[in-house]
């Protein structure tokens, strides 16, 4: 018996030319496979506005780095490379579905937040309310940019 553990997908974020886009989605799902591939499927449903880029992605053979929320809006971003599988229309949105891997393990993103924060020189509550923000907001860490390039 083939063991798949599935998990709610609250939001997604692509890595495109070294920005970050957010698709805001109607659902999504993400399924473990938890084979000997450590494959994982990842189905979005999102405006069919953006049905054509996925499509182009699709067409490329283009593999993707994204970053997943995963069940809680609270939860930090888990990284995916994920190729896409399929692309189709479904009323006013587009079912897209990936495959891939889970990148390394989840860095702690708080900690290299508030180092990162700390390193620009703020302090009291000038830091506090920008480390709440950008929790909320997650930017890229200056750390992951050096890293992608």
């Amino acid at each position: 018996m083939v063991a798949l553990k599935s998990f709610k997908m609250i939001s997604i974020q692509v890595l495109h030319e070294d920005q970050l886009e957010n698709f805001p989605l109607t659902d999504g799902i993400i399924i473990n496979q938890e084979n000997s591939h450590r494959m994982w499927i990842l189905e979005m449903f999102i405006d069919k506005k953006y049905q054509e880029r996925f499509e182009r992605w699709m067409e490329d053979g283009e593999l993707l780095e994204t970053k997943v929320v995963i069940s809680y809006p609270e939860n930090e971003p888990a990284g995916f490379r994920v190729a896409i599988d399929a692309v189709k229309q479904m009323g006013d949105n587009v079912s897209v579905l990936m495959k891939g891997r889970l990148k390394r393990a989840r860095s702690q993103y708080a900690e290299q937040l508030l180092e990162e924060l700390i390193g620009e020189g703020l302090e009291g509550d000038q830091l506090l309310k920008r480390f709440e923000s950008d929790m909320r907001s997650r930017p890229r860490l200056k750390k992951d940019i050096d890293q992608a390039e």
